[in-house]
């Protein structure tokens, strides 16, 4: 298992504010050298605690208002058939694998109501799929975020054997 300490959680908070802040704007912030920063992103990246950059899309910015979540009851013999055709529609954002009542989440955007509407039709005519619920997701308050999580396992940490300069 990996560890990180408070100086890696507060260069991860540092680049999930922007991620195009640079090595040594990070090492300026934080007070420490810009090969510290260096080693410790190659080591986040290295350790797949750090898995890339992404950008942030507002989708209804580009004509897909509509996001959904639906739940599937699936015949779990064929997970992999259904999650492979899922896969292959666009809309799918995100497919989660679950334990509970339904089996597969799928978080999905789309144009409109009358379109998830065909999209849901698509996802039942999956091979495995017996079952869809859809619910709707009208607001974001709290967008996904790791950062509280990170800092709060690592609240009795230190910096490593790195030293800040006084903040």
């Amino acid at each position: 298992m990996s560890s990180i300490d408070r100086l890696d959680v507060e260069v991860i908070g540092l680049l999930t504010v922007n991620a195009r802040t640079g090595v040594a704007e990070i090492a300026a912030e934080l007070g420490v050298s810009r090969a510290t920063v260096q080693t410790r992103l190659r080591r986040l990246e290295e350790q797949k605690i750090l898995e890339g950059f992404r950008p942030i899309i507002n989708l209804s910015a580009v004509g897909v208002p509509v996001q959904a979540l639906i739940s599937l009851e699936i015949d779990q013999r064929k997970l992999a058939a259904v999650v492979e055709g899922l896969t292959e529609l666009p809309e799918v954002l995100e497919i989660k694998i679950q334990a509970g009542r339904e089996d597969v989440l799928a978080h999905v955007a789309i144009s409109s109501l009358a379109a998830l509407q065909v999209l849901t039709a698509s996802i039942v005519d999956i091979d495995g799929v017996r079952k869809t619920t859809s619910e709707f997701s009208v607001a974001t308050p709290t967008p996904y975020r790791v950062q509280p999580l990170l800092e709060h396992i690592t609240a009795r940490s230190g910096w490593g054997r790195s030293t800040p300069a006084v903040r």
